[in-house]
Parts: C-alpha cells; structure tokens; sequence
C-alpha cells in the first residue's frame, strides 16, 4: 500500500491533479440518500454539499471543506449492487473508454460530462468488477488522503489476478510486482514506482454473491472504536479486525450493505 498524503498543497492552494491511472474519487450509490449520509457523516465526519445531479441527485462528501468521496441516489427501479466504486484518472475518458472495451471490458455509463466538473465513464473490467474512469475539469478528485475518514488504498477481490493484471496494465499503462508466496495469488499495481491498488486473486474462496469487485479501504486512527461506533450506526462486521503488514484491518459492511474496509496502520 502506498502511504498516504494530503493532495493539496502546503499553503492550501488548489489540489493538484491526479497522475494518470491512479485511483482519484470513490463514490456509493445508494437507495436512501440521506440515511446514508447520517451514517458516514456519523461515522467519518464527513460534511455534505450537492455535486453534479446527472446520473440522479448526487453530493460529495466534504472533511474539513475538501472533497473526499461521492454518494449519490440510485433510481427506485434499478435493483444494483450496492458497493463502492474506485474512479482512475485519464487524461481523455473517450480514449480509455475505447481502451477498455477493445480488452474485453464494458462500458455500462457515458462516457459523458458531469457538468463543468469533467468527464466519467463507469465500467467493468472483463471479470465483471465495476470501476469508474474520471477525465478531471473543475474537480480534480480526492483533495484530501491521510487522515482518518479518507481512502486510502483500493484491491480488487476477484478469481485470479494474472490476466485481470493485464486488462488493468494495458488500459492504464501500470507496472505489476507479483507477491510470491505459496498459496497467494496478490498482483501489486505501481505509477510512476509507487503502488497504487491491489488485485488479490481469491479462486474458489471468492464470494459467489458478490463476484469480483473492488473495496476501498478507509483510514482510522482507533479501529476498535471505530467498529463499535459503527455497530451502534447499523453496520455490520463482515470480517472481525486482524493483524497484516500494512496494519490492522477490518472488512465491514454500511446498513445498505456497501462492504468497505477500515485500516488502523501501524504505529
């Protein structure tokens, strides 16, 4: 995982813009809008303001006035997964579109523009994980990384990782470092020498309700605390806290049933 920083500047100038290929926004779809904000308003202290209503009513979540995620208002007649979805950066959202397609990907959404804010793409890769592609204008994405209630890292959960790695390397040009050990199957995906997301590769072990999918692990200075509060909201603990190398962890789920993880690093 990479460590995490603030993506504005020291004197609080505007962000700047993400690299190419690196995750740069999440946002949830949800079927209750405003319950949903309590929770994670709750939970993160996240604050709210409306953004682009294209795709349906739409705000972004705020932490200390900078952007940090989206949550927007799934139609009454879409029956969708709830799930939180990673956006790349792309310099041209068409062209990678078309990139992602000619891999044997899909295009489900746009390309189209989000008022001034830019231009996005939602897709699947050719495993079926649902990620988005945001070609950046007047936003620029995650303003903020490395305090609690930011993202902080991205993994895709699917079947295996070999030829998902490749999809992902030819559309967004990243490099790949395979973790070797017995048994695992964990591609670490780098720009630029820095990692930017994983793709663990779970085979048989990967849950047939969901198929493959990508979470989106948030930072939190107290993970106990954090999993209480959490409960006492309406979520749920799908997979309890545990140790590993990038530090304590905890796979959750939002009363919607949006599964996200919590990561406490190490001292």
């Amino acid at each position: 995982m990479t460590d995490a920083r603030e993506s504005a500047g020291p004197n609080g100038e505007a962000p700047a813009r993400h690299a190419p290929g690196t995750p740069c926004w999440v946002s949830l779809m949800v079927h209750g809008l405003t319950t949903t904000q309590d929770f994670y308003g709750a939970l993160f202290g996240w604050e709210f303001r409306p953004g682009p209503q294209q795709l349906g009513p739409y705000v972004r979540a705020l932490l200390d006035g900078r952007e940090v995620a989206g949550i927007g208002l799934l139609p009454p007649d879409r029956h969708l997964p709830i799930a939180w979805t990673p956006y790349f950066a792309s310099p041209d959202a068409d062209l990678t579109a078309d990139s992602v397609r000619s891999r044997g990907g899909t295009i489900g959404v746009g390309p189209l523009d989000a008022a001034d804010a830019g231009r996005l793409a939602i897709g699947s890769d050719p495993a079926g994980a649902v990620f988005g592609i945001w070609e950046p204008a007047a936003h620029l994405g995650t303003a903020v990384s490395g305090v609690p209630g930011t993202p902080v890292w991205n993994e895709l959960l699917t079947f295996e990782s070999a030829s998902v790695a490749t999809f992902y390397r030819t559309v967004f040009g990243y490099e790949e470092e395979a973790v070797v050990s017995a048994g695992f199957d964990y591609v670490t995906l780098h720009r630029g020498g820095e990692p930017v997301a994983g793709i663990h590769g779970l085979g048989q072990a990967l849950c047939r309700d969901r198929g493959p999918h990508w979470v989106t692990y948030f930072h939190v200075d107290d993970l106990g605390g954090t999993l209480d509060h959490l409960v006492h909201l309406g979520g749920h603990v799908i997979e309890p806290a545990h140790d590993t190398a990038h530090g304590r962890v905890a796979s959750v789920a939002d009363p919607e049933g949006a599964r996200f993880a919590l990561l406490q690093r190490l001292r």
